[in-house]
């Protein structure tokens, strides 16, 4: 009976850990917003959510910097298991006609930014995206971009991460890696709900952190961030809230 709960803690720890990356595509939308124009900008983007339409009807998600990168907010979309849903005709007319999405160079959109990139990711199943998303206000946002050659070992140190998030009782990073579009090979969001929240890790022992790290493979606790940096070309790490449709 013990061998067999055991068994069944260790398969939903997988299956949580596995579900924080999977192959849910998502597109990501980095915008600065043009001198005195960023509330403008939001409320722009908050009809387009309340309306729900160039979305497909999914929830997007958008979060506004509050320190760190150079992005003033970035907008998270659920697109589908497949590209194709994206380019379905129907949602090309809906983004056509939203007041944010797929917009000309004309349009009133671009009057509000003096920025944006662009990307297309997997990432976490859409149920534990919406519902993560949907209780948390406060994100930790780290972007990557990898050495040549190094791509596939940052994914894995990103899982160990999570891996030793869990072994502290902290909930696991969500993870996404690129497709295609933003310079951004892989970035990771951890969902707090609120900066106490997230500061909270400052209270765990150091030897209970160091025991996690090692159960998840890296050397000690004190490494986890030079063998990180080993793999980067480029580090860009983000605070940001929540920006609501309602």
């Amino acid at each position: 009976m013990m061998k067999r709960f055991f068994l069944l803690t260790l398969f939903l720890l997988s299956f949580n850990l596995s579900a924080q990356h999977g192959n849910y595509i998502y597109k990501t939308v980095a915008m600065r917003a043009a001198p005195g124009k960023l509330s403008e900008l939001i409320e722009l983007l908050k009809a387009d959510m309340k309306d729900g339409k160039a979305f497909g009807g999914k929830r997007a998600q958008l979060m506004r910097h509050s320190q760190g990168d150079q992005w003033d907010l970035l907008m998270i979309i659920p697109v589908g298991l497949s590209m194709e849903e994206y380019y379905a005709n129907e949602l090309i007319k809906a983004r056509e006609k939203s007041n944010t999405q797929d917009q000309y160079y004309r349009s009133d959109y671009y009057n509000l930014i003096s920025w944006q990139e662009e990307g297309f990711y997997y990432g976490p199943a859409l149920r534990l995206f919406n519902n993560r998303f949907g209780a948390m206000d406060y994100y930790h946002v780290e972007m990557f971009q990898a050495l040549a050659g190094k791509r596939a070992e940052l994914l894995d140190q990103r899982e160990m991460e999570n891996v030793y998030l869990d072994g502290i009782d902290r909930e696991p990073n969500f993870i996404f890696t690129k497709i295609i579009g933003s310079e951004v090979d892989i970035f990771t969001i951890g969902l707090y709900r609120d900066i106490k929240h997230f500061a909270e890790s400052a209270d765990i022992p150091i030897e209970k952190e160091d025991e996690a790290a090692k159960k998840a493979g890296f050397e000690s606790v004190y490494t986890i961030g030079t063998y990180l940096r080993s793999l980067l070309l480029e580090h860009h790490d983000t605070l940001a809230v929540a920006v609501r449709a309602n």
